[in-house]
């Protein structure tokens, strides 16, 4: 019932229409009120609106994967979906498949390459003075290349048409990194001009899920054929691939050349006999190692239950609902950090990865930069702004595996990382020698006081990692529920 007020109400006199009022005022007026009544409505509305999204919102985690290109970004986000998001996780399996192809077939036409530039007479670029092991003779003919050579090279020809299949099928994502001739900026704070220029030269590939990269002609009788071809051809070929992978000149050849494989190339390549095949089946651990670079962004979204330490928490419905994660994995090349800028705007979490295995290399894009010394300048920027001094920081020290081969090898990380002074080198020291630097950094550069939480891990160890994302997710969990005042 609504409210009529009387000549005692203040407003009574206001309200009142004005004295000898024609009938055309009369009418615009009313015509003004009735506007200015919807206007109202719809304030009151919007209101309503805002009030429920807020509400809404405290029950949303928006989680920012961040670190340098191969640091494990996108590997640490399979995790999260092959554990969280099973169902999404095996539609898109068989997608999968051109993928691991693609990652075998690449390395297999590197190793191709290395193998004709022996054959030519070609020395290595950063070494003029050594000789390529051409022709034959002698007791050391196993570690010459030979015409048997030769032909293998003939015989992995067809490979090159499945390269270029598979990568015009998987897009931007499946081509490599192009190093470049100028400087570029650490964070994603600085954008000197030569990023921009870059990015006209590079167009832009962005997608919100893996979907659209996998599957991107679902149903196309063309795009399965093509496919198969390449499988057939992948298939023919296996017995070559495995005789150029175990070939003990070839492995000369590209310790010589200081060749760096991908971290996944051994993995797939000692097990050819699995994948080369017609009825090839992607497993979790093929889809954790294959390498699909990441140079948009990636969004997935993932609903967590209530656990044993969270209260029920319910919608406007009346009905029981869960945390939303909106999981982001941007692309960490240099050329790319400036895309991260919108994504840092409320977000709740950072897990940043750094690989601890990398002291002794470089970046792809620039091979002025240690990658060590990236990762560390990236962190300190991301630890040091203020449009990120409320974000929870999770830090990933991550390829401890390839870190331990590295040590097993003799490689010294005090040649490299002179701080490091006489502690052993062993994985456990070295680990906790970054740990400690990475936990100094934070402590020191952070505008207000916060916590940081440090996992030594192996992301591609998917039974290893399930448990390291069972703890941050209840972590992160109560801290939001502290947050939004629930407990």
């Amino acid at each position: 019932m609504g409210f009529t007020p009387g000549p005692s109400d203040p407003f009574w006199e206001i309200m009142q229409p004005p004295p000898n009022e024609t009938p055309a005022q009369m009418t615009a007026r009313q015509k003004r009120e009735r506007d200015d009544q919807r206007e109202s409505d719809r304030i009151d509305e919007q209101i309503k609106q805002d009030r429920a999204a807020l509400k809404k919102e405290k029950n949303i985690v928006k989680l920012l994967l961040l670190g340098q290109s191969e640091s494990g970004k996108s590997t640490t986000l399979k995790n999260f979906r092959m554990r969280y998001a099973q169902s999404d996780w095996e539609k898109e399996r068989n997608g999968w498949r051109a993928v691991v192809q693609l990652n075998v077939v690449r390395t297999i036409m590197t190793i191709r390459r290395v193998v004709e530039a022996e054959l030519n007479g070609d020395a290595p670029a950063d070494s003029e003075d050594d000789q390529p092991m051409v022709n034959s003779g002698g007791e050391d003919d196993v570690m010459k290349f030979t015409d048997r050579h030769q032909l293998l090279m003939i015989r992995l020809a067809p490979l090159l048409g499945v390269e270029a299949e598979l990568k015009r099928r998987l897009g931007a994502g499946s081509e490599e990194v192009q190093p470049s001739s100028t400087p570029l900026s650490a964070t994603p704070f600085d954008e000197p001009e030569e990023m921009e220029a870059y990015r006209r030269r590079v167009p832009e590939f962005s997608v919100r899920s893996w979907k659209e990269v996998l599957l991107p002609e679902a149903g196309s009788s063309s795009s399965t054929l093509d496919l198969d071809s390449c499988t057939d051809t992948i298939a023919g070929c296996k017995d070559d691939m495995k005789a150029l992978w175990e070939d003990k000149a070839v492995k000369v050849a590209l310790k010589r050349r200081k060749l760096q494989l991908p971290d996944s190339a051994g993995f797939f390549l000692n097990d050819l006999d699995r994948i080369a095949t017609r009825d090839y089946t992607v497993t979790d651990d093929d889809i954790v190692r294959a390498r699909l670079r990441t140079v948009g962004i990636q969004e997935h979204r993932l609903i967590f239950k209530q656990g044993p330490w969270d209260t029920p928490r319910y919608s406007l419905a009346g009905k029981e609902s869960g945390w939303e994660w909106r999981i982001f994995d941007v692309g960490g090349c240099r050329t790319l950090r400036s895309a991260w800028l919108p994504y840092f705007d409320n977000v709740n979490v950072i897990i940043f990865l750094s690989p601890v295995s990398v002291f002794d290399q470089r970046l792809e894009e620039d091979s002025r930069v240690n990658r060590l010394e990236d990762s560390i300048l990236l962190w300190t920027s991301i630890c040091s702004t203020r449009l990120l001094s409320k974000t929870q920081l999770i830090l990933f020290l991550n390829k401890c595996d390839l870190l331990r081969r590295k040590l097993k090898r003799g490689v010294k990380v005090n040649q490299f990382l002179p701080s490091y002074g006489d502690r052993p080198n062993e994985v456990i020291p070295v680990v906790k020698y970054l740990r400690e630097k990475f936990k100094d950094i934070q402590k020191q550069c952070s505008p207000e006081a916060r916590s940081v939480y440090i996992y030594p891990t192996t992301v591609t160890d998917t039974a290893a990692t399930g448990i390291t994302l069972e703890s941050v997710r209840d972590g992160v969990l109560r801290e939001n529920l502290a947050a939004s005042q629930l407990i």
